[in-house]
């Protein structure tokens, strides 16, 4: 699909049109950074994709892009070790960082994850907003509290999404949304409203995109 969302039919005015139409658009590779020093130039309003490792963020962002193989997966944790910018159409760039959290690399290893990770998070310029994802399976842990602080002092505005949310039932499901969204409301950096998404059976999917596609710059 072509075209400028301004100049399509009333009823693509909506915001769950505009997100179908944004992330319908031509999305490629732009570069991997290994450090702060490697990342591209910033043009774009930016989306970072952050969370634990094997949480399902490049999963997520294949899912967001309805592309299999955008972003490399793996059921292996630790096995995105930059971070892969993605540009989407001339509106938007994302951003998939290293999964934080994954004990059995080596110590050098997740210290140099974790310095790019948060060298990134609190001096991209052109960031605009963190998902920050959660395993609707295990919750949050202190490392994401860890995350969540930090992105507090930082003045990063972040939305907190749970992944997986088909393996886990309706009923506790809910209740983790519940406890979840309470323990949100307490940071001042976070986006009132946690979102709830399964990649494989695409909820909640449609509703992520019409909200990143409100931060995206259309030319």
């Amino acid at each position: 699909m072509t075209g400028n969302p301004e100049q399509l039919d009333t009823s693509a005015t909506d915001d769950l049109e505009r997100g179908r139409w944004l992330f319908a658009q031509e999305c490629q590779f732009i570069s991997s950074a290994a450090t702060y020093d490697g990342v591209p130039d910033a043009h774009l309003p930016e989306i970072a994709f952050v969370g634990r490792s094997n949480v399902g963020k490049s999963t997520l962002i294949n899912a967001l892009t309805s592309r299999k193989t955008l972003a490399r997966t793996s059921n292996t944790p630790g096995r995105t070790q930059m971070i892969n910018f993605f540009q989407l159409a001339d509106a938007l760039m994302l951003a998939d960082l290293p999964g934080y959290g994954y004990a059995r690399a080596s110590k050098s290893e997740i210290k140099r994850w974790t310095a790019l990770i948060f060298d990134y998070l609190r001096g991209r310029p052109s960031l605009r907003r963190v998902c920050l994802l959660i395993d609707a399976r295990h919750g949050l842990k202190d490392n994401d509290i860890g995350v969540m602080k930090d992105l507090d002092e930082a003045a990063v505005s972040y939305q907190m999404v749970l992944t997986k949310c088909d393996k886990v039932k309706p009923g506790p499901l809910t209740c983790l949304v519940e406890e979840t969204s309470g323990r949100v409301s307490k940071h001042v950096a976070a986006h009132p409203e946690l979102i709830v998404t399964s990649s494989a059976k695409g909820t909640g999917i449609k509703h992520l995109r019409s909200e990143l596609a409100k931060i995206a710059e259309f030319r």
